[in-house]
């Protein structure tokens, strides 16, 4: 593979760090291939979840790519969304003998001081899906996602001919995918649909939360007649299971239809773009989130370096302001391209 290359907050005492470290065993997942990788640096997986079908499918496409490359891959471990468990997961790592981590923090802001940790141990962290606010990482393996609110936004603006009342089920604000996709469509529907009416229900990345916020939202306008789900591998099912139960779930082009565009661009979403269901996802690559992570990780271990620029993965390098962004293609999916081979949810199994 050719790139351009060049040189280029959590505080958890102690104790609790010893306590939950020995936790973290019943969180660890072994993989046949740990032992296939011979020689090679050993490699510290994070996977952030297991409540979500897009982690899920991550956490499949990994394994499968760990197996085929021969990755010297740890037990992988999984940190529930919560950062604590990440910061003792990650100690971990250190004890076992990573030299270099992947991880996924979910909370942007709490991982600064574990970041620092490992810099200060020469252990380089490839970031997947988010960008850690503070702390150097050698890459973050990433999609446009400021991209992802303005295409739902243009997309929903133009279906609902500019004008209408838009449920917006926003991820965790503490969470730079979270700010950027709100910042992003709030920017895109005041310029380009002011005649729209934007709420913003903001979730926390949690389905149930959703669902409340907006059947509350749905009393008090039942003439909403559109949504953006910012991710439909927690949002999906129970916004469906809402509009159902309400009456309120009719198909694409029938009157009465709610506009929903989602991203993840998970089977299940594609499957409701076909039956008219949802109108559109932006496709988040959970194939190449997992083929780059492991790439970038054994490529830090290494000690190969990066410098920004195109990619011959038809992605940009970008410079940030604590390290480099690989930032991958996230393809908008409609009725007109979901039967497309190419999209990962048409191919993970």
């Amino acid at each position: 593979m050719k790139l351009a290359r060049t040189r280029s907050t959590a505080a958890a005492v102690t104790a609790v760090l010893a306590v939950l470290s020995l936790a973290t065993a019943c969180n660890r997942e072994s993989t046949a291939s740990a032992a296939s990788g011979g020689d090679k640096p050993a490699i510290g997986i994070d996977l952030p979840r297991s409540d979500s079908d897009f982690w899920n499918s991550y956490a499949q496409y990994l394994k499968k790519d760990i197996k085929a490359d021969g990755v010297n891959a740890l037990p992988l471990s999984n940190s529930q969304n919560d950062v604590t468990k990440l910061v003792a997961n990650v100690q971990v790592f250190q004890n076992t003998g990573a030299k270099a981590v992947v991880m996924a923090p979910q909370d942007t802001g709490a991982i600064a001081s574990t970041l620092d940790t490992l810099a200060s141990k020469k252990i380089p962290v490839v970031s997947v899906d988010t960008r850690p606010d503070k702390g150097d990482v050698y890459m973050v393996v990433r999609a446009d996602n400021r991209a992802y609110g303005t295409q739902a936004c243009e997309f929903l603006g133009k279906q609902l001919g500019g004008k209408g009342k838009v449920a917006e089920l926003q991820g965790a604000l503490d969470s730079i995918n979270g700010r950027d996709r709100s910042e992003a469509f709030a920017e895109c529907m005041k310029t380009k649909f002011p005649k729209i009416k934007v709420f913003e229900l903001p979730t926390d990345w949690k389905g149930d939360v959703a669902s409340a916020k907006l059947q509350s939202l749905l009393a008090q306008h039942p003439d909403l007649n559109g949504i953006y789900m910012q991710a439909g591998g927690v949002f999906l099912q129970p916004t469906l299971a809402l509009l159902e139960q309400k009456k309120l779930l009719k198909p694409a082009g029938e009157k009465g239809h709610i506009a929903i565009v989602s991203n993840d661009g998970i089977p299940q979403e594609f499957d409701a773009i076909r039956k008219g269901r949802i109108d559109a996802t932006v496709s988040q690559p959970a194939d190449l989130y997992a083929k780059y992570a492991l790439y970038y990780a054994q490529a830090a271990a290494e000690g190969k370096t990066f410098k920004p620029g195109k990619t011959d993965h038809d992605s940009t390098i970008v410079k940030i302001p604590n390290g480099l962004e690989d930032q991958l293609p996230a393809p908008l999916v409609t009725k007109d391209n979901v039967d497309d081979t190419s999209l990962w949810g048409n191919n993970v199994g």
